[in-house]
């Protein structure tokens, strides 16, 4: 069985083509500067591609901004909407009115069901008659 397997070759983990004849795409440096920690970083694109204006910053994670002419651009956070809430979504529904009746509705029965339930350190011993019932 050893005499069958490959050897000297690892197989998946490196490729057999070479790199003859391959053209890289021309590339572009920008750098981004983070503003949490105050790192500058360097990031290689395609001159095609167009920068973001924000990258992660590779020592502490935060959104790194774009330096154009060693300056930092302003992004404009304005026009994205804030996450909404249950209790944002929950008011498109209902008014606080609607909400306050209906909380008192469900108090109302809660404190009925307590007025009329045995209390839970009460043990109560099993019936035997139900278990023949249900057998049946």
């Amino acid at each position: 069985m050893s005499d069958r397997s490959l050897r000297g070759m690892r197989l998946g983990s490196q490729s057999m083509q070479s790199e003859e004849g391959v053209v890289f795409a021309d590339r572009v440096l920008y750098d981004y500067r983070c503003m949490t920690c105050n790192a500058d970083s360097t990031i290689a694109f395609a001159i095609e591609a167009e920068a973001p204006e924000e990258w992660e910053c590779r020592g502490c994670g935060a959104p790194a901004v774009l330096l154009v002419n060693s300056e930092p651009i302003h992004t404009n956070n304005l026009a994205e909407k804030p996450p909404r809430t249950h209790w944002d979504m929950l008011l498109e529904r209902r008014t606080v009115e609607e909400l306050e009746a209906l909380l008192a509705e469900r108090l109302d029965i809660l404190r009925e069901r307590r007025g009329t339930a045995t209390p839970r350190t009460e043990v109560q011993a099993p019936r035997v008659g139900a278990e023949e019932s249900q057998l049946a």
